[in-house]
């Protein structure tokens, strides 16, 4: 495979005892103790209050995670193309469904059926922004990071232009949570860009590998890191936080990872990486 490579630009973040990419460089660079608590989803304020009242949790997470990157980047949302990704949507809104469907009064909600539909996220984010460029929605299990930053970087390569990637997955209930045991809700938003900028972080050059996927010295990230989809990115974004140009592999397929190559930008302007 190719190596695919992109600027990245803006990045948000929303888990638990994660509330924004902010607070999350901290922990994830040992700057910061990591205190762990239920992920709180913020209100999509920038939606009008009639499809704001319809949202549910990934509506919320993937709008929270998409304006933080876009804020970042000082880049016009109205103008992105974007990548959603996430392993099963949200889980909260098909357990209702089978409720109702189990039940006596099988009236399905409107408002739950639209939710149900895996793009709803690019829905409410287009009315959110305004946004009219194109928008591909993935489901890829487990592997939906890893899937959705692979289409965002090709689209970034074959259009020459600036995109963002968002990937999200939520908590289910039971009996669902038996299993697909989701604990809780992560979300991370990528701003990608086919060249340098003022506002770039890093350079990525990604890569398919049969090596190991990279795993986190503290205990309770690298149980969030494995029992949230979204969370695979947490081993990039600790390379990011960190500043270090370094190597890291990423969860993908069950014999195919991702190398993912982190290059930072020297005093002399030229981006440096730590791979081999």
């Amino acid at each position: 495979m190719t190596r695919l490579s992109a600027f990245i630009e803006g990045i948000g973040l929303l888990g638990p005892g994660l509330p924004d990419w902010t607070q999350a460089a901290e922990v994830l660079a040992g700057r910061a103790a990591y205190a762990p608590e239920r992920t709180i989803l913020p209100a999509p304020t920038s939606l009008p209050p009639v499809e704001r009242r319809r949202t549910g949790p990934v509506v919320k997470l993937a709008l929270a995670v998409g304006h933080e990157a876009v804020a970042a980047s000082g880049r016009d949302a109205a103008t992105l193309a974007t990548v959603f990704s996430s392993s099963g949507g949200d889980g909260q809104n098909c357990h209702v469904i089978c409720e109702t469907l189990a039940s006596d009064d099988r009236k399905l909600s409107p408002t739950r059926f639209h939710n149900s539909v895996h793009n709803a996220p690019a829905g409410y984010w287009s009315i959110a922004t305004h946004a009219t460029a194109p928008s591909n929605v993935l489901c890829a299990h487990d592997g939906s990071f890893a899937a959705g930053l692979l289409e965002s970087l090709c689209q970034v390569t074959v259009d020459g232009a600036a995109n963002l990637l968002i990937v999200y997955d939520s908590d289910y209930p039971e009996p669902l949570r038996a299993v697909r045991p989701v604990p809780d809700a992560f979300a991370v938003a990528l701003v990608l860009a086919p060249e340098p900028s003022t506002h770039t972080l890093a350079r990525i050059d990604v890569a398919l590998t049969d090596a190991h996927a990279t795993t986190l010295a503290h205990a309770e990230l690298e149980a969030l890191r494995g029992g949230n989809p979204a969370a695979r990115v947490l081993p990039l974004l600790e390379a990011l936080a960190t500043q270090r140009s370094q190597s890291v592999v990423l969860d993908y397929l069950p014999d195919t990872r991702l190398q993912v190559d982190v290059a930072l930008r020297g005093a002399d302007g030229v981006f440096s990486t730590g791979a081999p």
